[in-house]
């Protein structure tokens, strides 16, 4: 069942400023509101508003406490907004409205809507910023497929990957096609061939020394459960402690990438070092939690992982999916059918999976060269 939200806005109307109030059509939320005094409806912003005093906003957060999450964004731009089950979305006005660059409410707000993953979010913010950065001054509705065009020849000949060449588009098309709903304005818009490089996967050798020689407990869970369960790093931030079933040696896995919940498998090694981890941490609600009980830092499991790799004596630097490429291709080799594997890394198509048949080398050592 979907949370109840309602949205706070900032609006001027007729001189006086208001509180506008946007949600989507709920008989509860509506019933509520029209215990609020002075209520009124805008159809110029297709939302309720009551004047903007602090009696007022106090009234709006007793009533829907416990009820309705209200997300106050737009009151106080430094609060994080809610865009997906787990995860939040934290956007940095000075960081990614780069110089004064304001992209359009409607932007932010159908990112929301649609409840787009925290990191997309981020990134066609700030891939869109760039765009109206360098048609400064003009009007968004006159830019056509040309002028796309020449920004993304712009891109590229500043050597951006394909792939970041890509997301600009894609972040450019989601204003237009989405927020705007023009639909494939710009389909006629090239799109660089996406690069195919093979996923880094390192050996369980090296890998079992990683974990062997990262004497924190803390640390050496991550890098295991990171490697045993196939995770990507937010799946293991947004790991709870009744996530974990010892009973069936399963991980569960809530609003994975495209918001689907999936199983893992759980080592039976593991359950032993999380069991010790937890006597000696003792996390209440995160499986990992920083030291004031919040989520544990992505940024922080990336310099576990990069020092661990370092003290194993690996060459190239290691990452935290470099371990989900690992348990994928380890499984591969140990001959468990792809669509298994596929399920366990929760991939949508076979296609993605299949790029693992590309780096398993236990077969390929089997094989007796011609000029041997």
């Amino acid at each position: 069942m979907r949370t109840l939200q309602v949205t706070l806005k900032h609006l001027l109307i007729e001189d006086q400023k208001q509180i506008g109030i946007l949600h989507y059509p709920n008989k509860v939320i509506e019933a509520l509101l029209k215990e609020l005094p002075g209520l009124t409806w805008s159809a110029e912003f297709s939302m309720h508003y009551v004047l903007n005093k602090r009696e007022n906003f106090n009234k709006i957060m007793r009533l829907f406490k416990g009820v309705a999450w209200v997300n106050c964004h737009h009151f106080f731009p430094n609060k994080p907004i809610n865009v997906q089950g787990g995860h939040t979305l934290r956007i940095d006005r000075k960081k990614h409205l780069e110089k004064e660059i304001q992209v359009p409410e409607g932007f932010l707000r159908k990112l929301e809507i649609k409840r787009y993953s925290s990191n997309t979010a981020k990134s066609y913010i700030s891939c869109f910023a760039g765009f109206m950065r360098h048609y400064r001054g003009q009007e968004l509705l006159t830019l056509g497929e040309e002028e796309i065009r020449a920004y993304i020849r712009q891109l590229i000949s500043k050597g951006l990957s394909n792939s970041s060449v890509n997301l600009n588009i894609n972040a450019i098309k989601f204003y237009y096609e989405v927020v705007l709903g023009m639909p494939n304005r710009f389909y006629d818009v090239e799109r660089p061939i996406r690069e195919k490089k093979l996923p880094v996967v390192f050996s369980k050798e090296e890998i079992l020394k990683m974990i062997d020689v990262t004497r924190n407990n803390k640390h050496k869970c991550i890098i295991a459960t990171l490697y045993s369960a196939g995770l990507r790093r937010n799946e293991l931030l947004s790991l709870e402690l009744t996530d974990i079933d010892s009973q069936q040696m399963l991980i569960r896995v809530r609003q994975g990438k495209g918001r689907k919940d999936r199983n893992t498998i759980l080592s039976r090694k593991l359950l032993h070092s999380l069991r010790s981890y937890y006597k000696e941490y003792k996390p209440k609600k995160y499986l990992f939690e920083n030291p004031k009980g919040s989520k544990y830092s992505a940024t922080s499991v990336l310099n576990i992982v990069r020092r661990a790799g370092m003290k194993a004596g690996i060459k190239r630097t290691v990452r935290p999916h470099s371990l989900r490429h690992s348990f994928a291709t380890h499984l591969l080799e140990d001959g468990i059918d792809t669509r298994y594997i596929q399920n366990l890394l929760g991939h949508s198509s076979s296609k993605t999976t299949e790029i693992y048949t590309f780096v398993a080398t236990k077969h390929l050592r089997s094989i007796k060269n011609p000029l041997d």
